[in-house]
């Protein structure tokens, strides 16, 4: 199978773009965006009512109010709130407060509590696991509850929840290690208590994930933990529900910014109910594989790249805006409905490097097609053959033109007159007036050969008037002559004229040449004609001679005169001819 080079040279390309993106990913620099993004894409989905049995009791400023006691508070008081649970019969209850230390009031008050959590039966409470790196050693510390409260219990685990780089908290682990022993988080004992209960059949997931948060704080049912301690909220209230209980007063600075949370003002105990809630429901985020990141960014890198190269710059630049916003969406989708995280920032850093890698190449291929074509096109002219697609710009084509031969009489005697330098200075100030005044009416300069030149009208754009532009182009090189005229003989003596040939007829245009060099130019019998035209101003008293063709076209904008007929070489019937006189004033009929 034969690929395109166009093809190989797009997919080269994307490759490359590919590289430096992921040499950006793998330094770390898209991954606060990425974090960003994270939070942004949850933003814009807004808060989701939970559907799990859960009940938050905060230790809330009322609480402190209505029961009077400082913190920490007596244990009786929390064996008092977990009495009155048990008669409501809640499936599973987690304390979100760490009893790691025995009471200030003494032992009565922690077997109070330690009997309350044995009654209960299905209490699940909090640990801190710690670790002190040093270069000499590592420590790690579970911190349990005291083992009289926690032997009762139904189990414990750690309540640390991991903080991204930014100090956000997006991720939950279903274990830890602890002494190189695996350890059960806190949510995932009471996800084992819930399932037990019936409350879910989902699968506890075996690596970390990202929480998928219901929203921000007081997104789940929240009742101070004053009116369950004093009997105003009916036990019957938490039957079969999961009771989680925590501070939530921001004076315990139990705090944590989170995705809806971004001034850091969720609850810690909230977290645990948005972890429970994405255990229960079977919701757990998981972020995109590397591997699979890797060929996503390649797809779309070689798909940018192609876009990219295939249209102008303004249509590929709408193309990519528009797969740009296709790739956020997706990613959108698949966050909200696939439980997917597929990172955001490379795709658009992909996107962008493809176009502006499309866009600078481009302009650079346009600034030497500018600067190889300028010679022989106006300004205006050459920006409406770059605004054409590459493969239709100069391509060969048979078409209607207008030549115009024009020759500087006696140019031998005249360069014998001349050192070399003064030559060229010569010849350059001639052929730019020639240049300047072809220009002006909308032709184009084919070639200079030796003390000649050609130029074409009709060609590469469509011209209406070709044959009016090419005549009016012929009487201006005359009269710029004529003050060169001037110059010439002050300078040098003697006269400078020029003659001029113009033909209308069928040409091949178009690039010409070989794979080392090519143009832009005209063949074919009409050219030949044009030059031939030229060469008869030496035998005709007339500085510019036209065709029959070309007279047809103009006779009825300028003064003419025939002059006969005249044997051309190669054609076997002469020719009729005709010449053109200056008009008082030629309207130029070309803007440009």
């Amino acid at each position: 199978m034969n690929i395109p080079s166009k093809m190989i040279g797009v997919l080269i390309r994307g490759i490359i773009v590919t590289g430096i993106v992921l040499l950006l990913m793998a330094s770390g620099l898209f991954e606060k965006f990425e974090l960003w993004g994270f939070n942004a894409q949850l933003a814009f989905r807004g808060t989701i009512q939970p559907k799990s049995p859960i009940v938050i009791i905060s230790i809330d400023e009322d609480s402190f109010d209505e029961l009077e006691f400082q913190w920490p508070w007596p244990r009786s008081i929390h064996a008092q709130l977990l009495h009155t649970l048990h008669q409501g019969q809640p499936a599973v209850i987690g304390f979100d407060v760490l009893f790691t230390e025995p009471s200030q009031l003494g032992t009565e008050d922690d077997e109070a509590l330690g009997q309350a959590i044995g009654q209960a039966g299905n209490v699940i409470l909090a640990a801190a696991l710690s670790r002190v790196d040093r270069s000499f050693y590592v420590k790690e510390n579970l911190n349990p509850p005291i083992p009289f409260i926690r032997k009762r219990a139904a189990g414990f685990g750690p309540v640390n929840l991991p903080l991204d780089a930014d100090a956000f908290v997006r991720t939950a682990q279903p274990r830890f290690t602890y002494q190189k022993t695996p350890t059960p988080s806190f949510d995932s004992l009471l996800f084992e208590k819930a399932l037990e209960a019936g409350l879910t059949t989902a699968t506890l997931p075996n690596v970390p994930f990202s929480i998928n948060f219901r929203g921000g704080p007081q997104t789940f049912e929240t009742v101070p933990f004053y009116r369950v301690a004093n009997g105003e909220i009916p036990a019957e209230y938490f039957r079969e529900k999961i009771v989680l209980i925590g501070a939530t007063s921001p004076l315990l600075h139990d705090v944590y910014a989170t995705p809806f949370a971004t001034s850091g003002n969720m609850a810690g105990v909230e977290l645990h109910a948005n972890v429970l809630e994405t255990l229960l429901q079977g919701i757990p985020i998981h972020r995109i594989s590397r591997l699979g990141l890797i060929f996503l960014i390649l797809g779309l890198g070689v798909a940018g790249m192609w876009l990219a190269y295939r249209f102008p710059p303004t249509t590929g630049g709408i193309a990519i805006g528009f797969l740009m916003g296709a790739t956020l969406w997706a990613c959108y989708m698949g966050l909200t409905y696939g439980q997917l995280w597929i990172d955001l920032v490379p795709f658009q850093v992909t996107l962008a490097l493809t176009y502006a890698t499309s866009t600078v190449e481009s302009f650079m291929k346009e600034r030497q097609e500018r600067l190889r074509l300028s010679p022989y096109f106006s300004p205006s002219v050459l920006t409406e053959i770059l605004r054409r697609p590459t493969d239709q710009r100069l391509h060969s084509q048979r078409r209607i033109v207008s030549v115009l031969f024009s020759d500087i009489r006696n140019f031998s005697a005249i360069s014998e007159q001349l050192t070399p330098e003064e030559t060229a200075t010569f010849l350059q100030d001639y052929f730019t007036e020639v240049t300047e005044a072809v220009f002006q009416h909308g032709g184009m300069v084919d070639k200079y050969m030796g003390d000649a030149t050609m130029a074409l009208f009709n060609a590469p754009l469509d011209q209406p008037n070709h044959a009016r532009q090419a005549v009016e182009a012929a009487l201006d090189i005359q009269a710029r002559v004529a003050t060169l005229n001037q110059q010439f003989h002050v300078r040098h003596g003697g006269t400078l004229t020029c003659g001029i040939g113009i033909h209308t007829g069928e040409a091949i245009v178009g690039t010409m040449g070989s794979k080392q060099r090519f143009e832009y130019t005209a063949i074919g019998e009409t050219i030949n004609l044009g030059a031939r035209l030229e060469s008869l101003t030496k035998e005709f008293p007339s500085q510019i001679i036209v065709s029959e063709t070309t007279y047809h076209l103009i006779k009825d904008h300028f003064p003419t005169q025939h002059l006969g007929q005249a044997s051309i070489k190669g054609k076997e019937v002469p020719i009729d001819i005709y010449t053109v006189s200056h008009p008082s004033k030629v309207a130029p009929s070309f803007e440009g």
